[in-house]
């Protein structure tokens, strides 16, 4: 058997033989030859897991491992042999037979089947493939409500009340302003704000209103007060969850993230507590 660096960087360079092919010309049958190699190779390092599987099920007492934490690597090998053929049979649909798959049927990650297709539409982030991920604060920084969708997540526009409801039944009244950006904006939810008492500070989508509104001086200040959420994204991200976040699975972020929120707001609050000593202190010596 060959060592699995190898494996890996014969896979690694008939992908990136694949995605070239794509922006030639006869592309199609590149694909499908690229495609072809790769599941002969795939069958290959299939074939030397079953036999390493049977081989750790059978001999685990001649390693250094409890039972226990062989059973864990049992469980992973298992996993990926369980969804190989699904993932050969969804590459082959899409390439070989040229038919589109499902998306309640694609198989995105053989270690993490809970990872979705994220459409952002931004430079350099066209696709990216996780789970969504809706964060709300408070105007002093701390972050009043989180939500993490297993599925696809509904549109922006569609989060709004939910969040808002949830945030009044955990504080117990009413949000006085809300301010997002336009993708969370529609004609629905701004009347809705208005009817409630809330006062609307959603970013509208046409331009020109956007100009209209931007000559009030409190949207005005509302707006660029929304710069720091996006800042506390990714003070939340990279300070608390980790870049990449090391949880898998969907369970197991969910956690991460709730502890990673928690932990932020503590922060957040310690902070506070810090500052307000700091002027008493300077008070009280002037």
């Amino acid at each position: 058997m060959e060592s699995p660096e190898s494996f890996l960087a014969r896979m690694n360079k008939l992908s990136m033989e694949m995605s070239q092919a794509a922006r030639r010309a006869g592309s199609k049958k590149a694909r499908k030859r690229v495609l072809r190699q790769m599941k002969r190779w795939v069958g290959v390092a299939q074939a030397h897991a079953r036999r390493h599987r049977e081989l750790l099920d059978r001999c685990w007492a001649k390693t250094s491992w409890s039972r226990r934490q062989a059973e864990v690597v049992l469980r992973r090998i298992d996993g990926v042999l369980n969804l190989l053929p699904r993932a050969r049979r969804q590459a082959h649909e899409r390439i070989i037979g040229g038919r589109p798959v499902a998306n309640d049927e694609k198989i995105l990650s053989l270690y993490d089947t809970d990872v979705r297709v994220i459409v952002r539409g931004k430079a350099g982030a066209e696709v990216e493939f996780g789970n969504t991920v809706l964060v709300g604060e408070n105007s002093q920084g701390v972050i009043v409500d989180y939500q993490i969708f297993r599925e696809s997540a509904p549109a922006d526009s569609q989060t709004v009340f939910p969040s808002l409801v949830w945030v009044r039944e955990a504080i117990g009244r009413c949000v006085s302003q809300v301010v997002t950006d336009r993708g969370f904006y529609s004609a629905a939810n701004s009347q809705a704000l208005r009817e409630s008492g809330t006062y609307d500070a959603l970013c509208p989508r046409n331009p020109q209103r956007l100009r209209e509104r931007m000559k009030e001086g409190k949207f005005a200040r509302l707006q660029r007060r929304r710069a720091q959420t996006e800042a506390r994204i990714g003070l939340l991200k990279r300070g608390f969850l980790g870049r990449p976040m090391r949880a898998t699975g969907f369970d197991h972020r969910e956690l991460a993230l709730a502890w990673g929120v928690l932990t932020h707001d503590l922060w957040v609050l310690a902070r506070f507590r810090v500052e307000k000593k700091e002027r008493v202190r300077l008070r009280t010596a002037a």
